[in-house]
């Protein structure tokens, strides 16, 4: 790794007005100073783009991009990657805020990490309210802020598919090269970071690094409070693009192992399935664990 490598931060708007500028000042108030901004608003509702705009009278040299539609997260982070320089890349949601030194831990797990070949470096999150009250951190921790449980590094694959290794994507630090490997993310999807760990993961190691990295903020309409709701059309698209993802991973798992560990998923996702009354995903459950199941007596 190189000793200042540039650092691109992709921060994405959607309804935000009331948080972006200290999403955009935590990018901009970074101890380490190679760092590229790229900003994009998917066609919020709310004064998001006006409020940036301001902002950026003081900042004309960043970029700018504003859909003329909603394009979600997906397609909007993708046609930002392509304007981005950095050797290294983070996806910064408008209401979260980076810790002042949350690139430089980033890129020194980077330069100090023991596995080879590692893709992504990320570590803890605190978790705030909506007007910034801590709520609690993402991993248990101790008193010291150091997490009670050891996080699994290296190969995590199988542990992705079992649903024993829980990543904290909003803290990641991901290598430029592990996007162009793996064409950015699928915008096909609703969300985008169980997928992409899961594809990288088949050729990318992982590392941890133990310190809180980000402020992940929790909002009544966002994504995070709405995995159980019933017959909430948001909910089921979310739900229905997790089935999507496993099914991509029943074409990339290579040995018995790694098939056993997938039902595992998938009869905790039948379970969500139940509780949110989609019973048309439930049946497709039952017809993908018949097929992971007859992968696991060969």
């Amino acid at each position: 790794m190189r000793n200042s490598p540039l650092v691109t931060v992709i921060c994405l708007c959607y309804n935000h007005a009331n948080f972006v500028i200290e999403a955009l000042e935590s990018v901009l108030n970074q101890t380490y100073s190679n760092v590229e901004l790229l900003i994009a608003d998917d066609f919020s509702t709310d004064n998001s783009v006006k409020v940036i705009e301001n902002w950026l009278k003081q900042h004309p040299e960043i970029p700018f991009l504003v859909n003329k539609k909603n394009q979600g997260n997906t397609k909007t982070f993708n046609k930002c990657l392509k304007l981005a320089k950095g050797e290294y890349v983070i996806d910064l949601a408008a209401d979260d805020v980076l810790k002042l030194d949350c690139i430089a831990k980033q890129l020194k797990g980077f330069k100090e990490t023991s596995h080879e070949n590692v893709g992504f470096i990320y570590g803890n999150a605190e978790l705030i309210s909506e007007d910034g009250s801590f709520i609690n951190d993402y991993f248990k921790t101790d008193t010291y802020r150091k997490r009670l449980q050891s996080q699994p590094t290296g190969d995590i694959y199988i542990g992705l598919l079992n649903g024993n290794n829980n990543l904290c994507s909003i803290s990641s630090l991901v290598k430029r090269e592990v996007f162009e490997t793996l064409n950015g993310y699928d915008e096909n999807l609703a969300y985008e970071d169980y997928d992409f760990w899961i594809r990288a993961a088949r050729i990318y190691n992982f590392d941890y690094i133990d310190e809180i990295l980000i402020q992940k903020r929790v909002l009544p309409n966002s994504m995070y409070t709405l995995l159980t709701k019933k017959n909430n059309k948001r909910t089921r698209r979310f739900n229905f693009s997790t089935y999507l993802i496993l099914n991509k991973a029943f074409i990339l798992n290579r040995t018995k192992e790694e098939f056993t560990a997938m039902l595992k998923r998938i009869h905790y996702e039948m379970t969500i399935a139940y509780k949110t009354r989609d019973f048309r995903l439930l049946m497709k459950y039952i017809f993908l664990e018949l097929k992971v199941r007859s992968k696991t007596k060969k």
